[in-house]
C-alpha cells in the first residue's frame, strides 16, 4: 500500500495543522481509520463525487449571488418568512474556496495549534438582527418531503455546528439557527426526458448546537499525538474489511513510526 508523501500530521512539527470539517467528522466516524489517514498518510479509498450535486450547488450559488448584488431577499426567502438577504462580504469567495477548494473559512484553535477549517456554501444575514445564518445547499430526488430524520443526515447536522463554530470563532455574529436549501429532483409519471430535471426547493431551518466541538478538537489533538492507534469505530466497514485481511497490518504501519 502505497502512503502519501505530505499532508498528514508530525508531532513535531511546530506548524498548524489543518483539520477540516469532513475530517473532523471522519474521526467521529472511526478514529482508528482518521489516525491513519492524518497521522500514517494511509487514506481510505476515494469515493466516487456527485457531480450533479456539485451542479446544483453550483446554480444555486449563482441564483442567490445574483440576490447578493441588488441586496433582496430570495424568493424563497420571502416564502418561508426569513428576515434575511444573502450576506456579502470581500472574503465569501475564501470561505466558499471557490477555485481550490481544499480550505474555506478557518480559523487556528491556538490550544491544540491545528487550524479548523470547512467550506461553506452561503451565508445570510438577518435584516432585524444583523445575525449571521450559516446556509448549506443539499440535493436529492425523494417522492416524500424532505427532511432532517435519518442516520446519515446527522452528518449534516454536525457539519452545520462546526460550521457555526468556526465563524464565531472568527469574531461574527452567527445565529444558532441555520438554513438547509433543499432542491428535490421531481421524478414525475412522464414518460419522456425530454433533457429536463425539474426540482422543488425548500428551506429547512436547523437549531445547531456546537458545545461538543472544542471538546472533540483536544480528542483529535490527543489522538493525533499518540503512538498508539485508537479502536476502530463502531460497525466502521472499513476497519471490519482491513482486519478481515490481515490482523497484522496495524502493527506493521505504526512499527514504521517508531
Amino acid at each position: 500500500m502505497q502512503k502519501r508523501k505530505k499532508n498528514f500530521y508530525d508531532s513535531n512539527s511546530d506548524q498548524p495543522f489543518n483539520v477540516s470539517r469532513s475530517k473532523i467528522d471522519f474521526f467521529l466516524e472511526c478514529p482508528q481509520c482518521f489516525y491513519l489517514d492524518r497521522k500514517l498518510g494511509i487514506s481510505r479509498p476515494d469515493m466516487a463525487k456527485f457531480s450533479l450535486n456539485l451542479a446544483v450547488d453550483q446554480l444555486l450559488k449563482n441564483e442567490f449571488d445574483e440576490f447578493r448584488d441588488q441586496k433582496k431577499p430570495h424568493s424563497l426567502m420571502i416564502l418561508y418568512n426569513i428576515n434575511a438577504i444573502p450576506f456579502w462580504h470581500e472574503d465569501l469567495h475564501i470561505w466558499r474556496d471557490d477555485i481550490n477548494k481544499k480550505v474555506g473559512a478557518s480559523v487556528l484553535h491556538k490550544k491544540t495549534n491545528l487550524n479548523i477549517c470547512g467550506i461553506i456554501d452561503d451565508i445570510w444575514q438577518n435584516t432585524k438582527t444583523d445575525e449571521l445564518h450559516i446556509v448549506d445547499y443539499k440535493s436529492t430526488s425523494t417522492n416524500g418531503e424532505v427532511s432532517l430524520d435519518g442516520e446519515y443526515k446527522e452528518g449534516y447536522k454536525r457539519q452545520m455546528a462546526m460550521y457555526q463554530w468556526i465563524f464565531k470563532q472568527m469574531g461574527f455574529n452567527v445565529s444558532n439557527i441555520g438554513y438547509f436549501v433543499y432542491a428535490n429532483g421531481i421524478k414525475g409519471d412522464g414518460k419522456i426526458f425530454n433533457d429536463k430535471l425539474e426540482f422543488k426547493t425548500s428551506i429547512i431551518p436547523y437549531l445547531a448546537d456546537y458545545s461538543w466541538v472544542e471538546p472533540t478538537i483536544f480528542d483529535i489533538k490527543k489522538c493525533l499525538d499518540s503512538e498508539k492507534a485508537p479502536e476502530s469505530g463502531q460497525d466502521c466497514k472499513y476497519c471490519n474489511y482491513r482486519k478481515s485481511i490481515n490482523d497484522e497490518f496495524l502493527k506493521n504501519q505504526i512499527s514504521l513510526i517508531k
